[in-house]
């Protein structure tokens, strides 16, 4: 049950780092931190979680992870594509600006 818990923080944390990444060019320097920047938060989360480094908990939270990224992309096309403005690389300010007007 744990496991699934921390699946679903993992997915959550994630999708902004998604959004960010499909805003920012693929392989440059931003690109790459949007997807590793999470990894040591994730380690913590495995660890003060108490569901350890366990064979069975890795493809759970990967799917989570990569879940939680492709979310996030898919909520920056849909936000450009609807014509949402400004749009940038940061989902919260997206949403707040957006909400202001």
């Amino acid at each position: 049950m744990r496991v699934f818990v921390v699946a679903i923080i993992v997915l959550l944390f994630n999708i902004p780092f998604g959004y960010w990444r499909e805003n920012v060019k693929r392989f440059s320097v931003q690109w790459i931190l949007a997807i590793h920047l999470p990894i040591p938060f994730i380690i913590l989360l495995r660890i003060y979680s108490d569901i350890g480094f366990r064979l069975y908990t890795y493809p759970i939270l990967i799917a989570a992870f990569i879940i939680g990224q492709l979310t996030g992309s898919k909520f920056y096309k849909q936000r450009r594509n609807s014509g949402y403005e400004p749009i940038s690389s940061c989902l919260l300010m997206d949403v707040v600006r957006h909400n202001k007007t």
